[in-house]
């Protein structure tokens, strides 16, 4: 279960213009993704590519572990596969995506990860959300002290039952570990980020995930690479 350590969640859901469930004795698999990106022919393009890719594995994969449990004699657990995509925002330069996933390969439980894609209207192009940005370590250094400082005090919040949160993950998760959304308030320009930490990032599976959502601050804004300035806001 994910939740909001800001008062105001990045995620809005949308309706889908392009789903597809499946069951069979073998898995279940369910894909979709929302009207606004369907509307563009290479990004739909891109993501019933990835839908196809998902379901052909997901069929492949749990074939192959039923013949494995026969042969074994050990029960057979039917596969899942889920990815659902997510209208974070639209401005003007970028149309920013969200998705939620979950996959179960017949373990004690399944697993749920996020993701992120943001579609660069100006050159037609997907682009990774961390690119759009000088560098890595540059946003980092700016955010790290208030993420890491939020994300304890949630831990702590969740964990205080417990009295100990000197666990396997009372460290600060980098970045590149987290998942990280573009957000808007007024779909004009960016003006705040996300950042999510999935199961096993910062916390222990039962904990779920971690969204932290911080403003854009003039030092973020610095932050941007020159040619995308003009498309984020700081507040």
């Amino acid at each position: 279960m994910r939740v909001l350590v800001a008062a105001v969640a990045m995620v809005a859901t949308t309706a889908s213009a392009a789903a597809e469930r499946v069951k069979t004795a073998d898995y279940s698999f369910a894909y979709s993704y929302p009207a606004e990106a369907a509307a563009i022919p290479r990004l739909r393009a891109s993501l019933e590519a990835e839908r196809t890719e998902l379901k052909q594995l997901t069929a492949r994969d749990a074939a192959a572990a039923r013949r494995e449990s026969k042969k074994d004699g050990f029960p057979f657990r039917a596969y899942d596969t889920q990815k659902t995509w997510k209208v974070v925002t639209s401005t003007p330069r970028f149309l920013s995506l969200s998705s939620d996933a979950y996959e179960y390969t017949g373990g004690a439980h399944g697993n749920p990860s996020s993701g992120a894609l943001l579609w660069d209207k100006q050159r037609g192009a997907s682009v990774e959300p961390i690119t759009v940005f000088t560098s890595q370590a540059a946003l980092t250094r700016i955010i790290a002290p208030i993420y890491c400082g939020r994300l304890k005090a949630e831990r702590t919040r969740r964990l205080a039952p417990y009295q100990d949160t000197s666990d396997t993950f009372s460290k600060c998760p980098p970045l590149n570990e987290l998942t990280l959304l573009l957000g808007s308030t007024d779909r004009q320009r960016i003006d705040r980020i996300g950042l999510i930490a999935d199961p096993y990032v910062a916390g222990s599976y039962a904990e779920g995930a971690y969204e932290v959502t911080l403003p854009v601050t003039p030092a973020i804004a610095a932050a941007v690479k020159p040619e995308y300035r003009t498309a984020f806001a700081a507040r």
